[in-house]
């Protein structure tokens, strides 16, 4: 996930406000209202004459920009940077920084070697495009595939205690959070985003599941519920396998009524099978194949919900390959 900085030289306050506003993760300006734009907002404000900016039209250009780089110097690729001579920076140096004048060239950038480059500098010809670059290369993760998911088993077992995973961010129909027994086999849980008689809708809220389950985290790393925390980010998984991060306001244990979900999976490995406990109440929903949220009150052996399939094996959240079974 790159960082976002917006360059405003010459100054433009109105600029800077927009950029502030926008999200961006620190700006650049002249030296002389460093101190003023930096009493703006709580993120880095970097010195226009302090950031070099470089183009890379030959080899000798990329070897150059690496050693400064090695240096500890801030240098920016000028825009019109080619994709294989930033690959290259990339591979052995983590302050890449690449200039941008479009959501486009952003995007390119925000991708190469999939994890893309540490800092995109957007110039102020692409101020209309801002709040988009943000959207697109800083908020989301990618895509997750999800798979459709058949259930085979519906059963209370009790009390738990339950997590509700409160955003800062107000959800939309058919996005929620990546939940399961296993971080190999997840079930995408719904924002609770529907009303009905009794319960308005809390479109910031998930309401995850059992403290000891799994849930996916940007970056490819997962947590337990019981352990997520007020100003963490978390992943957001729409139905179409859009993903997008949100920061955690606020994180409610209680103890609830449960009910235990099972579901199974045919993929190309054969068939998975997952589980989940969820609260037990009407507001509580897993997300059918075409977004619908589905009551896990009415679920019932042969309903069909999203779920991913992933291989077993994470220490401390991060992935590792060892032989593991999880039941």
């Amino acid at each position: 996930m790159s960082r976002i900085y917006f360059r405003c030289a010459p100054f433009d306050k109105g600029q800077v406000t927009l950029a502030l506003e926008s999200g961006v993760d620190g700006v650049i300006v002249p030296r002389d209202h460093v101190e003023r734009v930096a009493a703006l907002s709580r993120c880095p404000v970097w010195a226009d004459e302090d950031v070099a900016v470089a183009a890379l039209t030959v080899k000798a250009d990329e070897e150059a920009v690496l050693a400064r780089l090695k240096n500890g110097e801030r240098v920016v690729l000028a825009r019109g940077w080619e994709v294989i001579p930033v690959e290259n920076l990339l591979a052995q140096s983590d302050a890449v920084l690449a200039e941008a004048g479009s959501l486009d060239e952003a995007r390119l950038a925000a991708g190469i070697l999939e994890r893309g480059v540490d800092g995109i500098v957007v110039r102020p010809e692409a101020l209309g495009e801002l709040k988009a670059i943000v959207a697109q290369c800083k908020l989301s993760q990618g895509r997750e595939h999800l798979l459709p998911g058949v259930i085979t088993r519906v059963e209370p077992v009790g009390l738990g205690h339950r997590v509700c995973a409160d955003t800062l961010s107000l959800l939309r129909r058919g996005q929620g959070m990546l939940v399961g027994n296993s971080s190999a086999f997840t079930f995408l849980v719904h924002a609770e985003t529907e009303h009905n008689e009794y319960v308005a809708a809390r479109p910031f809220r998930v309401n995850a599941g059992a403290v000891h389950a799994y849930t996916r985290l940007p970056h490819d790393k997962t947590t337990y519920l019981g352990e997520l925390r007020a100003g963490q980010e978390v992943l957001i998984v729409g139905a179409d396998g859009e993903t997008s991060v949100a920061t955690l306001g606020r994180v409610k244990i209680e103890v609830r009524p449960m009910l235990l979900i099972e579901a199974r999976v045919e993929c190309e490995g054969g068939t998975k099978t997952g589980a989940i406990f969820l609260q037990n109440a009407e507001t509580i929903r897993l997300t059918g194949p075409d977004g619908t949220p589905l009551s896990v009150v009415g679920l019932k052996p042969g309903d069909t919900v999203l779920c991913r399939i992933d291989e077993a094996g994470r220490h401390f959240g991060m992935r590792v390959r060892e032989e593991i079974r999880e039941v």
